[in-house]
């Protein structure tokens, strides 16, 4: 088996006729932890859907586990994606949107108890996601992208919503995800997020760059994200 999980060369993507990732190269290996950085705008969010197959490449090649990624139930199988809120299922609780998580993906990585009780929602687990907090519906996003078995984890600012003290239980819990063996890819604004891994941006055309000049640490964003 390769260790090579994502390819990308020469990825040009081009939004409304703006350039918005030109010319760049990325290897990410099994196991390995990619902070995406850079400022807004900067083309993190459109690389993630890129890797993802959720946006086409204007010019070059993406490649996620040897073939191009796709948009379909096999691809989804080995690949968990933490971006945009969803529409969360109305009259389900947060538990039971764990629940559906684990009837769609056999071999849980934890109970639906274990995932919230690391991820600190217990206490509100029979109520609906609109009736959580902005940081609350953030760790569920969260906790159904770490529950479910998957080889790839993208995540789009998983900081958002965050206390600092949740940011570094999630920086422990990425580290146990890719010592199993799992790949991380996450576009992050947090400097000691993004130092958990290797930096790259999309503006630089290039396989790293410092993390320290890219990210910061902002204040919570009012927008919550989630799992697929």
């Amino acid at each position: 088996m390769s260790n090579k999980i994502i390819h990308v060369r020469d990825l040009t993507v081009d939004l409304g006729g703006n350039p918005v990732i030109q010319g760049m190269d990325l290897t990410v290996s099994r196991g390995e932890t990619v902070s995406v950085v850079g400022p807004n705008g900067a083309g993190k969010s459109t690389l993630l859907r890129c890797l993802a197959g959720l946006q086409p490449a204007t010019e070059g090649t993406v490649e996620v586990f040897g073939t191009p990624p796709a948009d379909e139930p096999a691809f989804w199988r080995r690949v968990a994606l933490a971006a945009d809120e969803p529409a969360w299922y109305p009259g389900l609780t947060a538990r039971e949107h764990l629940e559906l998580m684990l009837t769609v993906h056999a071999g849980p990585r934890m109970t639906v108890a274990e995932a919230l009780s690391v991820f600190g929602l217990e206490v509100r687990a029979d109520a609906p996601p609109l009736n959580l907090s902005t940081g609350q519906r953030q760790r569920l996003s969260l906790a159904a992208a770490l529950l479910r078995p998957s080889d790839l984890l993208l995540l789009d600012e998983p900081e958002r919503g965050l206390d600092a003290a949740f940011r570094e239980r999630l920086a422990g819990l990425l580290k146990a995800y890719t010592g199993e063996g799992g790949t991380v890819v996450m576009a992050t604004h947090d400097a000691a997020l993004a130092a958990r891994g290797r930096a790259v941006s999309p503006t630089a055309s290039s396989t790293a760059s410092p993390a320290a000049s890219s990210a910061t640490s902002p204040a919570a964003s009012p927008t919550g994200e989630v799992a697929r």
